[in-house]
């Protein structure tokens, strides 16, 4: 067994997020399914209730992500106004969902929001979330969406600061701006697409925290047989459907979950700190945790790369 495979086993063990000073959990609960129509709020709760009581730290939630916030307060509210020791709870700056509006002012309606729901006067950690829905020069302008978030950074509302998105040329732009803290990639680190590989270990090298989310592409790698034909957020290619097919088919022989070598693949990478996935119950939750500490040998990864589609099928 490599150091990094035993490394797997300590899903829950606290590793420091760059140069934040933070403390956190190589699994982080993700709550962006946690909405109306999607999945109940007793469920939404109950697994909130279960994190805080299991071995996980750390939180991620988004001022756009339907319920979550809102679920998460009353999770707080349930546990006396505070989440346990340690724990590391962080949201992200949205656009307006309905005109788009990435303007300074909404910017703080975002934060306003946020803490309002989430019943806080103050954050560890808070993001500016898919800038690609901009432009970069906007994002980077005087009174844009970046210089306010430095700004909730000098008023103390705070802590640290970070970028998340997709593409992975623009979030680089952002990183060697030298202003952020932290950075979450999505879908662009998985088994079947490696298109944030460079642009992890560059920002790890530059100290920031590094988030990998969507381990599993958003559904596609959740399971097998496969049940789902979306990567990131649109309908994967046909070699994309391919190689998970194959992928799929190989574990099966060898009696490990897909879902297993999709998460364990980000939790491999010595340059992650953590890796955001999504629970929708307790019981997921608790699944997630055996996924992370099932054994998959050296020889399977060495296959699994042999899998992984060309390049040019990469969402960048």
């Amino acid at each position: 067994m490599t150091d990094q495979l035993a490394d797997v086993r300590h899903e829950a063990e606290r590793v420091e997020l760059g140069r934040t000073g933070l403390r956190v959990s190589r699994l982080c609960l993700g709550t962006a399914g946690w909405a109306v129509g999607r999945s109940p709020e007793a469920d939404s709760i109950a697994t909130g209730m279960r994190f805080a009581e299991g071995p996980l730290n750390y939180l991620d939630t988004s001022n756009n992500y339907g319920d979550s916030e809102t679920r998460i307060g009353k999770v707080i509210s349930m546990l006396g106004g505070r989440l346990p020791e340690g724990t590391v709870l962080q949201t992200k700056l949205d656009r307006d969902p309905v005109t788009n509006d990435f303007s300074a002012a909404r910017m703080r309606r975002s934060l306003e929001q946020s803490l309002e729901r989430l019943g806080m006067d103050r954050l560890p950690l808070l993001f500016l979330h898919d800038p690609e829905n901009t432009t970069y020069d906007f994002a980077m302008s005087k009174g844009g969406p970046v210089e306010q978030l430095v700004a909730f950074k000098d008023e103390g509302l705070v802590d640290h600061i970070g970028i998340s998105g997709a593409p992975v040329d623009m979030l680089t732009r952002f990183v060697d701006t030298g202003l952020f803290d932290a950075l979450i990639t999505h879908s662009r680190y998985t088994l079947v697409d490696r298109s944030a590989a460079g642009l992890i270990e560059h920002a790890n090298d530059l100290g920031l925290g590094v988030l990998n989310a969507a381990p599993m592409g958003g559904g596609i790698l959740s399971v097998f047989p496969l049940a789902f034909d979306m990567y990131g957020y649109q309908r994967a290619s046909a070699t994309v459907r391919e190689a998970a097919q194959a992928m799929g088919a190989l574990l099966q022989e060898r009696g490990i979950p897909l879902a297993a070598a999709a998460l364990q693949f980000s939790l491999r990478n010595p340059s992650i700190h953590s890796t955001i996935v999504g629970a929708l119950t307790p019981g997921q939750l608790d699944g997630l945790l055996e996924l992370a500490s099932l054994p998959i040998p050296d020889d399977v990864w060495s296959r699994l790369d042999e899998l992984a589609p060309d390049r040019a099928t990469w969402l960048n």
